[in-house]
């Protein structure tokens, strides 16, 4: 599973069996041909989360180049013929690996995310390569330490979202499209400045980045301890957010959400 950078701060996904390969939200077209050049891989199938041109840009490009069947979701233009998911549904590629797809709008009002139980030789940037790993792609739905702006969903959405891709094992690999981590947990400690384990993880990702390694995949069970968007029920986040916004509940993880939210948005 290889990570494709892409403009200033994207990551396109290509997961593949040695001969065929797949790719998700390929924003740009240009480092997908020149990595199929340089493997010899043949692209069989386009996931796509949601409609941001950062995410579809290369898409079009891609089929015609390839004959690749793109996935999409089943709520948002992307670019036609698209075989639309939804929740329930399921996208499987290569030998047989089965994507499930999941709503997880609050980004878009449309997003999806996809998540196989097991996908062979998946390795974190931190962890070893195991035989199989769960992967989820999730877009721009959940960061490592944050989670994607609220363009067209509600706070509440965004919610449910994260609270349905947090309920998965927490060996699941977290492959999201966005290289944000340094600046999602200089925020998350500025919300839980005394936290060990954030502190041990942005270590672990400040000497990646230095290396010009990527950050990602992250690890869910990582996520579920470190990112303030997945605790948002945790005494010490809720307070911290309402330290932000007086007015916010601490015992409404939706008003918690909503104030961590707009904090990140105006933090520096």
């Amino acid at each position: 599973m290889l990570p494709l950078p892409a403009f200033a701060d994207n990551y396109i996904w290509m997961l593949h069996d040695a001969q065929d390969a797949v790719v998700v939200d390929p924003g740009d077209a240009a480092p997908v041909i020149e990595a199929l050049r340089r493997t010899g891989l043949r692209l069989q199938a386009i996931l796509v989360t949601h409609h941001h041109a950062d995410h579809t840009g290369g898409v079009r490009e891609l089929r015609e180049a390839t004959g690749a069947v793109v996935h999409g979701p089943a709520h948002e233009s992307v670019p036609e013929p698209v075989a639309r998911m939804a929740q329930g549904d399921a996208a499987t590629v290569l030998n047989g690996l089965r994507f499930e797809v999941f709503d997880v709008p609050g980004h878009t009002s449309g997003h999806i995310a996809y998540y196989c139980p097991a996908v062979p030789g998946a390795a974190g940037a931190t962890g070893p390569v195991e035989a199989a790993s769960p992967v989820l792609f999730c877009g721009d739905t959940l960061f490592s330490g944050g989670c994607g702006r609220l363009f067209e969903g509600t706070p509440a959405q965004m919610q449910a979202s994260l609270d349905t891709l947090a309920a998965l094992p927490g060996d699941t690999l977290v492959c999201c499209a966005h290289e944000y981590t340094l600046s999602n947990l200089r925020f998350a400690q500025a919300v839980e400045p005394g936290h060990q384990a954030l502190l041990h993880y942005l270590s672990e990702c400040e000497s990646l980045r230095a290396q010009g390694r990527p950050t990602l995949p992250s690890r869910l069970a990582t996520e579920r301890n470190i990112n303030p968007f997945l605790r948002t029920r945790e005494a010490a986040v809720a307070q911290a957010a309402c330290g932000f916004d007086a007015s916010v509940d601490p015992g409404d993880a939706v008003q918690v959400l909503a104030a961590l939210r707009q904090w990140k948005n105006e933090f520096r």
